[in-house]
């Protein structure tokens, strides 16, 4: 498999104030998502998207590559040396503050992929990641979350993420498989629903359990958006996973990334076979 060229991690932006992480700790608990503008230079951006682009090639020429997500929309998980700027995102003072608050100083980086809606994506269901574990359900403390960096600077007709600020905290147990309201509930949905238009250099963070759908695309132009999946100790979702490094690459990591990234170490990296699927996603709101 083709690995772009790996980029020393450059410093990244300044740091975050106490302020600024309490907001954003006070938003993943009300909300449900909070966000980091200009994070970093569109730059950065820039060559993530030249990375996804390459990845996502790659993958569809093999069998488990890629995974649908609905029609015209897939999902990738990839290796670390896939992306140039991975040590620099896992890194960045924002992103390590926000996963030390909510999931404590033991968090653990378990994922790293990218969604891809295209020309043609129609609305997929409400729903959410996986289904809310006990410490969500019964503790409300929230032990995952996801974060967002978009490829593109979204445009309305591009198919922007829509999200139900709040829903983290339902329980999901009339839910389908714990993961997607039923239909009857859309209207509730849709009442509180609120688009995102990120730019490039933008960070997003979420917890994954937030009820949301990606929304149809009419534009010609792709809108690749980079996820880096972290947990709490004990929180599970590395099974679904299977990230690797090689030993030269581990070894040029910084400390404040290596001590955090739940990855095997291996001589040769071998392409993802895509574990994380979602059936329920596979048609779309058809």
């Amino acid at each position: 498999m083709s690995v772009p060229t790996t980029r020393p991690p450059q410093t990244p932006t300044a740091a975050p104030t106490g302020p600024e992480i309490g907001t954003a700790v006070r938003e993943l608990y009300t909300d449900g998502i909070t966000a980091r503008r200009a994070a970093f230079p569109p730059e950065f951006a820039d060559r993530l998207r030249e990375d996804i682009e390459a990845a996502f090639a790659d993958a569809r020429t093999r069998e488990g590559g890629a995974v649908g997500r609905g029609p015209n929309r897939y999902y990738v998980e990839i290796h670390p040396e896939q992306m140039r700027g991975f040590a620099e995102l896992a890194g960045h003072p924002w992103v390590r503050a926000v996963c030390e608050s909510v999931l404590g100083p033991d968090y653990r980086i378990v994922e790293l992929g990218f969604d891809i809606p295209m020309e043609g994506a129609v609305n997929q269901p409400w729903h959410r990641d996986f289904p809310s574990p006990p410490a969500t359900r019964e503790d409300h403390r929230l032990t995952s979350l996801a974060f967002n960096v978009t490829a593109v600077d979204t445009e309305p007709d591009m198919g922007p993420f829509e999200i139900a600020p709040g829903t983290q905290w339902e329980t999901g147990e009339g839910f389908d498989h714990e993961m997607f309201p039923d239909r009857a509930e859309y209207p509730r949905y849709e009442a509180r629903a609120v688009r995102k238009y990120p730019k490039r250099g933008d960070v997003s963070a979420r917890s994954a359990l937030t009820v949301h759908r990606g929304t149809a695309s009419s534009s010609p132009t792709a809108r690749p958006v980079l996820v880096l999946g972290v947990d709490a100790p004990g929180a599970g979702n590395e099974a679904h996973h299977d990230m690797a490094v090689t030993h030269g690459y581990w070894s040029t990591l910084p400390d404040c990334v290596r001590e955090h990234l739940h990855a095997r170490v291996v001589d040769e990296l071998a392409p993802v076979v895509q574990q994380h699927t979602i059936e329920g996603l596979i048609m779309g709101d058809a």
